[in-house]
């Protein structure tokens, strides 16, 4: 279960820490070819949601790691699942069906992450 945790929760890790640190750096010009949404969010909040995602990251993998509480990464993943909830609604509500599936399966891997880190680390 620990190689599963550890593959679900790397993969998971890689996708949060590249977008959220995307949305953390670059400008509202340079996001929107890729991240339609983020003209009619203001910019405090993309940044916010960035931030959320680069410490979901970092939750999924350092409390394992080094062994401190290694149930906040089960916290984290849970988090992440949120966070996907609210992007599905996003997209959900400005008719933009081609991004629900990469919604969907973030939300799947960061259960999976939630369900297999609570096994292995709680």
């Amino acid at each position: 279960m620990h190689i599963a945790y550890w593959i679900v929760a790397g993969l998971l890790a890689a996708v949060y820490a590249f977008g959220g640190a995307k949305k953390l750096v670059q400008s509202q010009q340079q996001l929107a070819p890729m991240m339609g949404w983020v003209d009619t969010v203001p910019m405090r909040q993309v940044r916010l949601i960035g931030l959320v995602e680069v410490l979901g990251a970092l939750g999924l993998i350092l409390p394992p790691l080094t062994g401190v509480a290694p149930g906040l990464a089960v916290a984290a993943a849970i988090g992440l699942a949120v966070v996907q909830i609210g992007a599905f609604r996003l997209h959900l509500s400005r008719h933009e069906l081609g991004d629900l599936p990469l919604n969907v399966g973030l939300f799947a891997l960061a259960v999976a992450a939630a369900w297999v880190g609570a096994i292995v680390w709680t």
